[in-house]
């Protein structure tokens, strides 16, 4: 047995803060609710996300979750909206400083700006840096808004592992939006080593890994009350640059990317096999 289920986590808004939960039903498009919304550009037509932090960091100040068949979001100050609000485009923008749309269907061709992490540790996260257009689906369902697969695993021998090499002592789960925290003896950056492999989680739910997870900019950035952190970044920079795929460049990566297999519920405490 690899490990066990230590946390749920489903983000309903794509780049705001999510909520942790005791179980989800999974399918081929992910945690039921995951990343069922997003917000649109309405300037650029791209999807907004804070891998781009000097336009969307503010995403983060945000919370989502998901109540009923609509979205409870919960801004900065404390003031909550629907995602069924007649006024919810209106507030968001204000929130965000930019004209963008609440949505639950991708554009066509739908992409993003990935902010060079590199450049944000050098610059800073209000700087114009270089970023690269990351388009959706590479290993998803048409009509999702995951970056890349629709399952993210992080276990807890990798965040120990930053947590030891970070000024702080410390990192939190939530800076790296993980669907599925692994509760996983040891320290160290092992969850690579689950790539190509089949993990069988409670009774049915069964997933494929198929890539490490490149590290942008995101786990530095402050989350709601969580400040921000350089470490989060620069630990994987410096001890995990490895390929996330076969081919490509070796990149900072920390947790990985899956797909379903087979669907089923998982809940915190099930275990995880290969």
């Amino acid at each position: 047995m690899l490990g066990t289920v230590g946390a749920v986590w489903r983000y309903p808004v794509k780049s705001m803060l999510g909520e942790r939960i005791s179980s989800a039903e999974v399918t081929d498009r992910g945690l039921a609710g995951d990343r069922g919304l997003a917000v649109v550009d309405r300037e650029t037509g791209k999807v907004a996300s804070a891998k781009n932090p000097r336009l969307w960091q503010s995403l983060l100040s945000c919370a989502a979750e998901l109540a009923d068949e609509a979205v409870r979001i919960t801004g900065p100050d404390g003031k909550t909206w629907w995602s069924t609000d007649a006024g919810i485009d209106q507030a968001l923008s204000a929130v965000v400083g930019r004209s963008i749309t609440l949505t639950g269907t991708p554009p066509a061709r739908a992409a993003l700006d990935r902010s060079r992490p590199e450049q944000v540790l050098r610059d800073g996260w209000d700087a114009e840096v270089e970023a690269d257009v990351v388009r959706f689906g590479s290993a998803s369902p048409v009509g999702t808004f995951f970056d890349f697969a629709p399952v993210h695993l992080i276990s807890t021998s990798t965040l120990d592992m930053v947590a030891a090499l970070s000024p702080r002592g410390v990192v939190e789960a939530e800076r790296y939006r993980p669907n599925l925290v692994i509760d996983r003896p040891g320290v160290g950056f092992a969850d690579q080593e689950w790539v190509g492999r089949h993990l069988r989680i409670g009774d049915r739910l069964t997933l494929r890994v198929v890539a490490s997870t490149p590290r942008c900019a995101v786990p530095t950035l402050a989350h709601g009350e969580l400040p921000r952190d350089t470490a989060a970044l620069r630990v994987p920079a410096r001890h995990n640059r490895v390929p996330a795929l076969p081919g490509r460049d070796p990149e900072p990566c920390a947790g990985v990317y899956a797909q379903v297999i087979r669907p089923g519920l998982v809940r915190i405490g099930d275990s995880v096999r290969t």
